[in-house]
């Protein structure tokens, strides 16, 4: 296992943009706040998606897109650098007007209302490649 402790006292909540991109958001928050990490939780809706499912026995992602609205009934992640650009790490459970949840890693999606708790970090968070996974993982 690989763990630090971390500290931070800065704290933002913010209303996505309606029409806007989700993830793009969050990350553009964290840019014009110079926040080089942090952990946020996020609800709302969206009006598509595009989420992604990591293979793990093939060490690749899988897209599906969903042309639909959806219910962000719960949205996670944390904000980190990644190849000299800050990244959010958006996971997501997504709700059909029947009920039926969808999850996975959120890497686009349409906003129509969001709702986001953001909590930032002193130290600063960054990815590399981990070879096991072929992922790219905090150092």
């Amino acid at each position: 296992m690989n763990y630090r402790e971390v500290s931070g006292d800065r704290e933002f909540v913010a209303r996505l943009g309606h029409g806007e991109d989700w993830r793009e958001e969050i990350e553009s928050l964290a840019a014009d706040e110079d926040v080089d990490a942090a952990w946020f939780v996020a609800m709302g809706a969206v009006q598509d998606a595009t989420v992604w499912y990591y293979d793990q026995s093939e060490l690749e992602y899988r897209e599906v897109e969903f042309d639909e609205p959806l219910e962000v009934a719960s949205c996670v992640g944390n904000v980190s650098w990644l190849d000299g650009d800050r990244f959010a790490h958006t996971h997501a459970v997504l709700s059909r007007k029947s009920g039926q949840t969808l999850a996975g890693h959120l890497d686009a999606a349409t906003v129509f209302a969001g709702e986001l708790y953001m909590r930032t970090f002193e130290e600063e968070l960054k990815r590399d490649h981990d070879e096991p996974t072929d992922l790219d993982l905090w150092l």
